[in-house]
């Protein structure tokens, strides 16, 4: 398939809590594949499957040490805070504060169907908790104070009719 559609804000897919993997298939491979590619060609760190429309717990994140694929992925242990600013695939232009932990503990699979546990700290940590927050329908801008929350959706709102509104003519 390879390359894929990063779906944007406000579309309803994004709020949906991703189904777990049940098998580690060829399916699941390919997703994985167009997921890194989609990733790379859209020069992101991260991308869960529900961003580009699949339901399921599958993320992958690159931070410039390798590619990390995680299927199911559970943050077992996290510790300290650390505030930064942060922007999304699905939010393009918007860039916000967001507070996380600053060393995690998570463990899942890997595409292949081996457990993996990931001690992460710092952008990787970042990184992680970020597309694991997309797996449970949650988007940076439920990070921010509810004022700011609604300035920026609204703003979001009023580009996408804009948006769609070009695409019709």
């Amino acid at each position: 398939m390879g390359l894929r559609e990063v779906i944007t804000y406000p579309h309803p897919i994004l709020r949906k809590k991703s189904a777990v993997v049940e098998a580690i298939n060829e399916d699941l491979k390919r997703l994985v594949e167009d997921m890194a590619e989609t990733m790379y060609a859209s020069h992101g760190i991260g991308l869960a499957a529900i961003q580009i429309g699949i339901p399921e717990r599958v993320i992958v994140v690159n931070v410039g040490e390798g590619l990390v694929v995680l299927v199911n992925p559970v943050i077992d242990e996290a510790h300290g805070e650390t505030r930064m600013e942060e922007g999304c695939l699905c939010l393009p232009g918007v860039m916000v504060e967001v507070t996380r932990h600053e060393t995690i503990t998570v463990s899942g699979l890997n595409e292949a169907g081996q457990e993996l546990t990931l001690h992460a700290e710092g952008l990787l940590a970042r990184a992680l908790q970020h597309e694991i927050d997309h797996l449970d329908g949650t988007l940076i801008v439920d990070k921010v104070s509810r004022l700011k929350r609604e300035l920026l959706t609204s703003a979001l709102r009023k580009e996408a009719k804009e948006h769609a509104g070009v695409k019709e003519k």
